[in-house]
């Protein structure tokens, strides 16, 4: 056998061209322009950006045309000669009690803000789904190549075991045990085949590219150390995470709506202004001021001041939940990028390497006859699986720095 099953470098894809590949950049600046999520979510900013103007607006004026007719039905009988017969009409306008007005526009303008941060929220959340969608398929791509690889040694491994049980050097188990082992590596193959296209689906739909479009590969994902501390993801989440900011206008909006409330315990009123033709008599004019008395207090206002504390507290939790969620999740994943480096350095610089050197040596010895063919066997489904968890903790690795980018708005890679 010689040196024919000398195991392939390790590491050769690394070392393939990366020209026709498909540029994470270029996706995440398609979707930020084309993305139907992120696009929606601006719309509505924007449509609530014109609500504080509405709120804080006077009640729109009524225009009452209007005449008193003495002797017949119709407009204009009898005036002149009746006292009680005129044409005119009346204007009304509703004014609320001081101050409400202004508070009815800054709770527009703080679910406004809150709207602000919504859409940047969803933003985050496209770019990282986009960015977890094309760290997977980059991992199916070079697992495929792990299988591929393997599966070409293992297929000569089979061919010389054929040839050797030809000539009654080895048993008719061994020849079904290497095209067992070869028909587990093309299932994974299927598998793999399936999750590249369905993540290559998921990133189209991500940038609204049409059903069935075709990426180049991804970008072979690379090592690298862990980019921030803990306290860092901290400090940003607090300084710049939409989800918090949110939640704070959401607990300012509150506030307003419970000074609002309290307003509502003092009286709105309306003016009234008309004015009469009397015919041959002098002209007639009028006004009258109507005041609302909030008489039914212990029903209304009182219990509306009531339910506006309440909601106060809820947002404040709500608030609070979030911060605490937001630290658990933050931890969870940097634990995960920190472990999934230290993975990936002892698989790649000394787990691997010597798993390769074991199979290399059974690979020899099993030549001379003093090895046989399952610890071969064996020694090749270790370097697999090992390679296998190489690049799912790579995989991991990055997916959770995607998660971290979205709760903390700080972009790591």
């Amino acid at each position: 056998m010689g040196r024919a099953l000398l195991l392939v470098p390790f590491f050769v894809s690394g070392l393939w061209a990366q020209a026709d590949r498909a540029e994470l950049k270029d996706l995440l600046a398609e979707a930020l322009s084309s993305n139907p999520e992120i696009i929606a979510a601006q719309k509505r900013y924007e449509a609530s950006r014109q609500r504080p103007t509405q709120a804080s607006s006077l009640p729109d004026p009524m225009f009452s045309p209007s005449y008193n007719s003495n002797g017949k039905p119709w407009p204009g009988a009898g005036l002149g000669m009746e006292p009680t017969s005129q044409i005119g009409f009346m204007v009304s306008q509703e004014i609320p009690f001081p101050g409400k007005r202004k508070l009815a526009g800054d709770m527009a303008v703080k679910e406004s803000e809150a709207e602000w941060q919504q859409y940047q929220q969803i933003q985050l959340s496209v770019v990282s789904r986009l960015k977890q969608a094309y760290y997977r398929r980059a991992y199916a791509f070079a697992a495929v190549d792990v299988l591929d690889r393997n599966l070409e040694l293992l297929r000569k491994f089979l061919r010389i075991t054929e040839a050797r049980y030809a000539v009654g050097k080895a048993a008719q188990q061994d020849v079904f045990k290497a095209q067992t082992q070869i028909s587990i590596l093309e299932t994974k193959r299927v598998q793999l085949d399936r999750e590249t296209r369905a993540r290559e689906a998921e990133i189209a739909s991500l940038v609204n590219r049409p059903p069935g479009s075709q990426l180049p590969r991804p970008a072979d994902l690379r090592p690298i150390p862990v980019p921030v501390t803990l306290e860092d993801l901290y400090a940003a989440a607090r300084e710049n995470s939409p989800m918090l900011r949110r939640d704070e206008k959401m607990i300012q909006r509150a506030e307003v709506a419970v000074n609002m409330a309290r307003k509502e315990y003092y009286p709105d009123f309306t003016l009234n202004g008309g004015y009469y033709n009397m015919g041959r008599m002098p002209d007639m004019y009028m006004f009258r001021a109507d005041f609302k008395i909030p008489l039914y207090f212990f029903r209304k206002q009182r219990a509306a001041v009531t339910e506006q504390a309440q909601t106060l507290v809820e947002s404040r939790k709500t608030y609070e939940a979030t911060n605490q969620s937001l630290h658990f999740r933050i931890q969870d994943d940097y634990l995960m990028t920190q472990t999934s480096e230290q993975l990936v350095r002892l698989y790649g610089q000394t787990v691997i390497p010597q798993a390769s050197l074991a199979l290399e040596s059974s690979l020899s010895s099993y030549e001379t006859g003093s090895v046989d063919f399952l610890t071969v066997l064996m020694n090749h489904i270790t370097v697999v699986e090992y390679e296998m968890n190489y690049y799912e903790e790579l995989q991991n690795f990055y997916l959770a720095l995607a998660r971290l980018e979205e709760m903390t708005a700080r972009p790591l890679t």
